[in-house]
C-alpha cells in the first residue's frame, strides 16, 4: 500500500501544472514575474529617495552660500570697525604722551563725571 501512495503522489507532482484546457503557469515564473515588479516598485521608491537628498543637497547648498556671504560682510563690518578703533586709541596715546597735566586732569575730570552721570541715571 505504501507503494500507492508514492505512486499517486509522483503523479500528482507530475501532473500538477496540467489543467483542463491547457497547460497551468509554473510557479516559478510567476515568482519571477512578481520579482520583477518588486524590483521595479523599490527602483522606483529608491529613485524617489535619490531625488529627495537631490533636492536637500542643493537646499544645503544654496543656506551654506547665504551663510558665507553673511560671514564675509561681517568679516569687513569687523575690519572696518577694528580701523576705527585703531584709529580712537592712537588719539588716546597721543593724549596721555603729552606731558600736559592740564589736559591730563580734564581728562579724567571728564570721566569722572560721565561715569556719575550713567550711574545716577541707571539707579
Amino acid at each position: 500500500m505504501n507503494t500507492r501512495r508514492d505512486v499517486r503522489s509522483n503523479r500528482a507532482a507530475l501532473f500538477d501544472g496540467i489543467e483542463e484546457g491547457g497547460i497551468r503557469a509554473s510557479s516559478s515564473y510567476s515568482s519571477h514575474e512578481i520579482d520583477e515588479h518588486e524590483n521595479e516598485r523599490a527602483m522606483d521608491g529608491l529613485q524617489d529617495r535619490v531625488n529627495l537628498l537631490k533636492r536637500l543637497s542643493g537646499d544645503i547648498n544654496e543656506e551654506v552660500e547665504t551663510h558665507n556671504r553673511m560671514l564675509d560682510r561681517m568679516g569687513n563690518e569687523m575690519d572696518a570697525s577694528r580701523g576705527v578703533l585703531s584709529g580712537t586709541m592712537d588719539r588716546f596715546k597721543t593724549v596721555f604722551e603729552t606731558k600736559s597735566s592740564r589736559r591730563m586732569i580734564s581728562l579724567v575730570a571728564s570721566f569722572v563725571v560721565i561715569f556719575l552721570v550713567v550711574y545716577y541715571l541707571t539707579r
